[in-house]
Formats: structure tokens, C-alpha cells, sequence
């Protein structure tokens, strides 16, 4: 034991100075990186659910209907259907229709600068849910290997055999690789859930790109 001792303290000693300020700062309880990938798994959580409340609820209920007037040439009902609607495309119809007796060009420059106003509002916070997802995994690495640190490191200060070293050694890695799994736990969700919210919005500008094209192709076959 006497003989373990002195070990210790010489290979202490042959340490520099950062390196034993390191470890004693990677050998704590890293049990925060758990607590802090559990914070992250709300909040993601939580920017999926807003998300995607907030586009289904600003989506257009019967856009073939409001084609089907666009056609017919009825804009004031068409300007009715859409004024008290929110959402991309109902902006895009009410506004170009604001604007419709300046002429189709106009109309056309409204579209696009309602198109380039309202699409950030779709996007809010997608962001968050796209970084979460690239970067969650590395979070949980690093309580892994904050955890194997602290395994070899007690296992190193440990006057333990046998088969002793061997379950201090095995419990402290395979506490520590929980944190890797909990990282890919919030990380998959979150990477799917900005894969389909970045699809919608896609498919929303689209759908309101083509209400816009549809207005401005009726003001121009109609010569105003």
C-alpha cells in the first residue's frame, strides 16, 4: 500500500501544473451534462410543438376555391375570403390585391417583398432545433469522456485488485457512455422534427409564390 502510495504521488508530481488543475476540474461529477442535454430535450420539444401549431394554424383552409375565383376574375369576394385570414398566403393574396389597380408589375414587387416578410416568421426558431440537432451528440460525448476520465482517474487512486478494478473500471464506463445515448436521444428527434417544419415552410412559400404568380398572370391577361 506504502509502495502504491509513493506511485501516486510521483506521478502526481511529473504532472504540470494545467494538467492537475484539468483533471480536477474533468474529474467532478458530470452528471450536469445529463441535467443540461435533459434542458435541451424541452426546449426542443417545445420549438417543435410551437412550430408546428403555428403553421398548421396559418395554413389556407380551401386554396383551390380561391384559385377557382382568382380565375373567374372575382376579386372583390376573393379580397373578402382572404382579409381576415393570417398566414403566408392569405397575406400574399390580400396585399397583391391591395394593389391591384397599380397594375401587375407592382403587384408582382408586393409578392415578393410579402413573400420575403412573412417567410422568417415561418422559420423562428427552426434554427434552434437544426443546431441541437448537429450538436447534442458532441454534448453527450463530452460527459462520456468527462466520465471515463473520472473512471480511469479513481481507478488510478484505487488500492483495489482483481476483479475489483475491473467493476470500478466497467460501472464508471458504462455510467459514462449513458451520456453519449442521451445525446443521440435528443439529437434524432430534433433533427427529424427540422427536416419536416423546413419541408413545410418550403411547401408553403411554394404554394404562396404560385397564389402570387396566379394574381399577377390574371391582373396581366386582364390589361389592367
Amino acid at each position: 500500500m506504502t509502495s502504491t502510495l509513493t506511485l501516486g504521488q510521483m506521478v502526481n508530481e511529473q504532472q504540470g501544473w494545467l494538467t492537475q488543475k484539468l483533471l480536477v476540474t474533468f474529474t467532478t461529477n458530470a452528471e450536469w451534462v445529463l441535467w443540461l442535454l435533459a434542458a435541451l430535450s424541452v426546449i426542443s420539444i417545445a420549438v417543435m410543438l410551437e412550430r408546428f401549431i403555428y403553421i398548421q394554424s396559418r395554413r389556407l383552409a380551401n386554396p383551390e376555391d380561391l384559385l377557382l375565383k382568382l380565375a373567374k376574375g372575382d376579386l372583390p369576394a376573393l379580397k373578402n375570403d382572404v382579409k381576415d385570414l393570417k398566414g403566408m398566403e392569405a397575406a400574399v393574396l390580400r396585399e397583391g390585391l391591395e394593389w391591384a389597380e397599380k397594375g401587375p408589375d407592382s403587384v408582382e414587387e408586393v409578392v415578393n417583398a410579402t413573400l420575403s416578410r412573412e417567410r422568417p416568421r415561418y422559420e423562428r426558431n427552426l434554427s434552434v432545433l437544426g443546431t441541437l440537432g448537429s450538436n447534442a451528440p458532441f454534448i453527450g460525448l463530452f460527459g462520456t469522456v468527462l466520465g471515463i476520465i473520472k473512471a480511469f482517474h479513481d481507478l488510478g487512486q484505487s488500492v483495489s485488485k482483481g476483479a475489483q478494478i475491473q467493476q470500478t473500471v466497467m460501472a464508471g464506463i458504462s455510467e459514462a457512455l449513458v451520456a453519449t445515448a442521451v445525446g443521440l436521444a435528443v439529437a434524432i428527434p430534433a433533427v427529424i422534427g427540422y427536416n419536416v417544419l423546413t419541408r413545410a415552410v418550403k411547401n408553403t412559400t411554394a404554394r404562396s409564390t404560385a397564389l402570387g404568380h396566379a394574381l399577377v398572370g390574371h391582373l396581366r391577361a386582364a390589361g389592367k
